[in-house]
C-alpha cells in the first residue's frame, strides 16, 4: 500500500542508520499485521480515508522514529531527531573544511612536523566547539517551543496537526541523481547557515579563526590587503544573511521541499557583485606594502605578478559563474517550455 510506504519512507529519514533496516523490517511487519486484523475484522480492506486515519493515530513518522532513539532531556524527541542530523552533517563539513586549512598551514609553516601535531591536537576541541554550540541553538530551539514563542512543523510536534496526506512521495531518482529535500536537511541548511554567518562575522576582527597560526604571519608580514576588501567582506555578509533570510522564510512556509532554481539563479547573480568588486579595484591593487619605500626593491616584483595572478584568478572565476548562471536559466527555460508543451498537448 502506497501509503504506508510512505509512511514508513517518512520514519525510517530518522531512525539510527546503525539498526535503520532492522528497526524498519519490524516496524514494516507490526504495521500490517496490524492493517490485516483491522481488515479482518471488518471483512473488507480499508478505503484510503480509513488507512489515514489509522495511520494518523499511529503518530507522526518522526515521533515514531524518536521511540528508537536514545532518551534525550535537553532536547525533547520531536526535535532531535533533526538535531541528531544536523549534528552529523555538521561534523563531516567541520572536519572538511578543519582538514583543509590545517593542510595549507602543515605546508606553508617553518616546522611542518610541529604545525601537524598541534593540528591534530586541537580537532577534538574544534568538534567540542561546533557541537556545543549546535546543542545551545536546538536546546533555544526545544525552550522557545515548549513555551509557544516560536511554531516547530505540525508534523514533528502535534500528533493533532498531522495527517498522512501530507507525507512526501516515494522517493525516485531524479534527472540530477539527487533525492527530495527533507525538513531535516533544510533544518540543518538554516543552522549551519547560521553558525557559518557567525564565524564570518567573527572572523574580521579574529583572524584567527580562518587561518589559525597564520594569522600572526600576516601581522608581521610587509604585505597588506586593500580597503576593496572589506567593501567585498561586507558583500559576501550580506550575501549570506539574504540566503538565511530566504531560508528562513520558505521554512516557515512550509516551502522547503519546492523548486529552489529561482533562489539559486539570484543567489549567484548577486554574487557576482562582490567578485566584479575586487575586479574593478583601482589598477588591480588587492594587496600593497606596508612599507612601500623601504620595501618596494625587495618585493616590487613579486607584488606586482601576485596581484596580477589573483586579478586573472578572479576574472577566471567570474566566467566560471556567469556560464553556470547562464545554464541555469537555460535549464529553468527549457523546463518551463516542456511543461507548457505537455499541458498544451
Amino acid at each position: 500500500m502506497e501509503l504506508l510506504d510512505r509512511y514508513l519512507q517518512a520514519v525510517k529519514k530518522h531512525l539510527p542508520w546503525q539498526r535503520q533496516d532492522d528497526i524498519l523490517a519490524e516496524l514494516r511487519a507490526n504495521l500490517e499485521s496490524q492493517l490485516e486484523d483491522q481488515e479482518a475484522e471488518i471483512g473488507r480492506p480499508l478505503t484510503a480515508a480509513e488507512v489515514e486515519t489509522w495511520l494518523k493515530q499511529i503518530g507522526p513518522p518522526i515521533m515514531v522514529a524518536a521511540r528508537y532513539q536514545p532518551q534525550q532531556y535537553v532536547i525533547g524527541p520531536a526535535i532531535f531527531p533533526t538535531y541528531w542530523y544536523v549534528m552529523k552533517i555538521a561534523s563531516v563539513w567541520t572536519l572538511a573544511i578543519y582538514g583543509i586549512v590545517s593542510a595549507v598551514l602543515v605546508f606553508s609553516a617553518a616546522d611542518p612536523s610541529w604545525t601537524a601535531m598541534g593540528a591534530v591536537v586541537r580537532a577534538p576541541f574544534v568538534l567540542m566547539n561546533m557541537a556545543a554550540w549546535i546543542t545551545l541553538t536546538f536546546a533555544v530551539f526545544e525552550f522557545a517551543v515548549a513555551r509557544s514563542w516560536i511554531t516547530w512543523p505540525a508534523s514533528a510536534v502535534s500528533p493533532e496537526g498531522w495527517s498522512p496526506s501530507s507525507l512526501p512521495p516515494l522517493d525516485k531518482q531524479v534527472a540530477s541523481g539527487k533525492k527530495p529535500r527533507t525538513y531535516a536537511m533544510a533544518i540543518a541548511e538554516l543552522v549551519m547557515g547560521f553558525l557559518f554567518l557567525g564565524w564570518l562575522l567573527l572572523v574580521r576582527d579574529h583572524p584567527v579563526l580562518m587561518f589559525g597560526p597564520g594569522a600572526v604571519y600576516m601581522r608581521i608580514s610587509p604585505f597588506q590587503i586593500e580597503p576593496v576588501w572589506y567593501t567585498f567582506y561586507w558583500w559576501v555578509v550580506g550575501l549570506n544573511f539574504f540566503q538565511l533570510t530566504w531560508r528562513y522564510v520558505d521554512l516557515m512556509r512550509r516551502s522547503w521541499q519546492g523548486p529552489r532554481i529561482v533562489q539559486q539563479i539570484v543567489t549567484k547573480l548577486l554574487g557576482l557583485i562582490p567578485l566584479l568588486v575586487l575586479i574593478n579595484a583601482p589598477d588591480h591593487l588587492l594587496i600593497t606594502l606596508k612599507h612601500p619605500v623601504l620595501d618596494s626593491p625587495r618585493y616590487g616584483g613579486m607584488l606586482d605578478s601576485t596581484n596580477m595572478a589573483i586579478h586573472k584568478g578572479l576574472m577566471l572565476v567570474c566566467v566560471i559563474v556567469v556560464l553556470q548562471l547562464l545554464w541555469e536559466i537555460g535549464q529553468s527555460g527549457m523546463e518551463t517550455y516542456r511543461r507548457r508543451l505537455g499541458a498544451s498537448r
